[in-house]
């Protein structure tokens, strides 16, 4: 019994070590500002790591909760279970709303004190000191909500000593191990930049010093999004049995949401880097970026939305709007106050040069985040104001989003050959002279293998476009520099193209052409189905302590026998379906069985499908992933060309 309060006591003694950490942190490094107190300053360092200790000494309390099946915790009661195993038992902390905020403010004190210890040999700059008072500012946020309405400490009834365990969605796939924690990288590694944002108004220092320190804060928090986002499409064609892997789920969208701003603010920085324009517009995509980071928090956590992805309904929700409102009105007021301060040095000379390019594509992408928020927000305002359902489905985002994102593709292929200023006719007959070649080619080919449709079409065409731009990039900086000049920002922005090419070729045809059958099929039948051959072999039953389940083995073409299964999850009562899936280069065999099924059935449905490139989608990711940890590296020939008009007299470059 002792070690069953123990575990309480300290998680409850670690959050509120936090909080307390928080707040004095806060304070110290604010009066150390105004006195100019050195020492005041250095300490704000030891408090960031005690803000990590705090946050890592609660995480592990609750783990350990967890695996040693402490149900003297309503959290561990509600969400553990004796039978789950142990993968899943460790998953279970981010599996509910109390848990992620565990994970969330873990994370984000794991951003604090790196933060710190990077730049601990500037304890007296007055930039660092104020990001450090906003970014102890967010933790304390977390932390009282983890201390208050999100507690994951509190104890529950006495005598229980089993639980239902987490949902079986979230205990039948590897994923779930690391497609949580690698968004929440993402999500709440935009802190940093924000954090410098806010600072560089409070103190002044608006020019490009800030976007310099954060450069590679925004950029890894930006890939680990990515790479979020990949693995939560992977997770749900793996898991639901749909064969999809993109819905315009609510949940789905808010992780979309910040990845298009934060898209976008990667762009347009370039642009104040080398010209010194676009100040508040950058500066506006920084705070709609960590903005719509705790948008996404709401929607999730709130219990305004169901999704699969969603958790259940929580006290968090006006918490949680309250401080996206703080942080909306807080950052509006200060870039109007340093609204003269902000203004550019420079101009765009002309539409037809690389930062006419890029501030098209940034209007491009704020149009695209705009459509997404208004079909995700618009039905829960509809609900609010006038008490009634307003369901906005794929259909709506598909209609909206397409056209939008070939005009990216376009843009894409257009944007990295074009000059700095002006360009003349003759360089851009030049330069887009092959990637032309290879988008016709492209069309040529999607025709020839029975391709039809305008957006299919389209999307393979400018697909070539950009790919052959961009591959047009990264040939001529290794000719001229050898292999060193396939390292740098240049050249891994256009494997990160090269990656959405490729995931954008393949969505459009695994969404144009995707073909799909449904069989009764008895024992030893044998069908044909779009050139492959499925032969139902049989019914077999596997069961454990956690579920039961009816598997049926169908062979693929005389070759090896994949099993889609139906399982029954004891304890919660759920009927869950899991596909098999046969991967290919040229598209994947998606088997799923369904209806009700018997061990003693001697006849089942299958459902076949054929989803075209679907491989690639995976791949592409990948190259996006490799392409952001290139495009960390300065690259051979870079040089900052920006005016560094912030007061700094030198720029340290993170």
């Amino acid at each position: 019994m002792l070690a069953v309060s123990l575990n309480a006591a300290v998680g409850r003694g670690a959050i509120l070590l936090g909080v307390l950490t928080c707040i004095a942190g806060i304070a110290i490094t604010i009066a150390g500002v105004r006195r100019h107190d050195h020492k005041a300053l250095k300490s704000s360092i030891r408090y960031a790591y005690v803000v990590f200790f705090a946050a890592l000494v609660a995480f592990l309390v609750m783990e350990r909760a967890l695996i040693t099946r402490d149900f003297s915790l309503l959290y561990v009661q509600e969400h553990g279970s004796r039978d789950t195993p142990f993968l899943y038992n460790v998953t279970t902390l981010w599996s509910a709303l109390e848990g992620s905020i565990l994970l969330w403010i873990l994370v984000l004190a794991g951003f604090i004190a790196a933060v710190a210890r990077k730049f601990r040999a500037r304890v007296g700059d007055e930039l660092l000191a104020w990001a450090m008072v906003f970014m102890f500012a967010v933790g304390l946020f977390f932390f009282l909500l983890a201390f208050g309405p999100a507690n994951p400490f509190v104890t529950g009834p006495v005598g229980v000593t089993d639980g239902p365990g987490p949902n079986p969605l979230l205990q039948n796939h590897i994923l779930v191990l690391f497609h949580p924690p690698i968004l929440y990288i993402g999500y709440v590694g935009f802190t940093v930049p924000f954090a410098f944002a806010m600072a560089a108004l409070v103190t002044g220092r608006v020019g490009e010093g800030w976007l310099l320190e954060t450069r590679r804060w925004t950029l890894y928090s930006w890939g680990f999004l990515t790479v979020g986002i990949i693995l939560g499409s992977w997770w749900s064609y793996e898991v639901l049995g749909w064969g999809g892997v993109w819905v315009w789920d609510p949940v789905e969208n808010a992780s979309f949401l910040p990845w298009l701003t934060g898209t976008a603010y990667l762009h347009s920085v370039l642009v104040q880097e080398r010209r010194g324009m676009l100040r508040v517009w950058n500066l506006s995509l920084v705070v709609a970026t960590f903005s719509l980071t705790i948008l996404g928090t709401f929607l999730t956590r709130s219990g305004v939305i169901n999704s699969v992805h969603a958790f259940s309904e929580g006290s968090v929700g006006p918490w949680l709007l309250a401080f996206f409102a703080i942080v909306v009105l807080s950052s509006v007021i200060l870039i109007g106050w340093r609204g003269e301060r902000l203004r550019s040095p420079g101009s765009i000379d002309s539409p037809f040069s690389r930062e006419g390019a890029f501030l098209a594509n940034n209007v491009v992408f704020s149009i695209f985040a705009f459509v997404v928020l208004l079909g995700t927000v618009f039905p829960l305002v509809v609900e609010v104001l006038d008490d009634r359902r307003l369901v906005v489905g794929s259909p709506f985002f598909d209609r909206m989003t397409k056209p939008i994102g070939l005009t990216l593709l376009f843009l894409m292929a257009v944007a990295p050959v074009l000059p700095w200023r002006k360009a003349s006719q003759e360089v851009l007959r030049d330069r887009l002279f092959w990637p032309a070649v290879c988008g016709v080619g492209a069309l040529v080919f999607a025709v020839a293998t029975g391709s039809g449709g305008w957006a299919p079409l389209s999307a393979f065409a400018l697909g070539g476009f950009a790919a052959g731009a961009a591959l047009r990039q990264v040939a001529l900086a290794t000719r001229r520099q050898g292999w060193r000049g396939f390292v740098g920002r240049a050249n891994g922005g256009m494997i990160v193209h090269l990656g959405v090419i490729v995931i954008s070729v393949a969505l459009a045809a695994s969404g144009g052409f995707t073909r799909s059958q449904e069989f009764v099929m008895k024992v030893g039948d044998r069908v044909e189905f779009s050139g492959h051959s499925f032969t139902f072999e049989g019914l077999s039953v596997e069961s454990d302590d956690v579920k039961a389940s009816v598997k049926a083995a169908v062979r693929i073409d005389d070759g090896p026998v994949y099993e889609p299964r139906r399982s029954k999850y004891v304890k919660q009562g759920m009927d869950i379906g899991t596909p098999s899936v046969k991967t290919g280069a040229r598209h994947d065999i998606y088997l799923t069985l369904e209806g009700t099924v018997r061990p003693d059935d001697t006849t089942a449905r299958i459902k076949v499908l054929i989803k075209p490139l679907i491989l690639w989608l995976w791949i592409g990711g990948g190259l996006m992933a490799l392409g952001t940890v290139l495009s960390a590296f300065p690259g051979s020939r870079r040089r900052p060309t920006a005016p560094v008009s912030d007061g700094l007299t030198e720029v340290a470059r993170v």
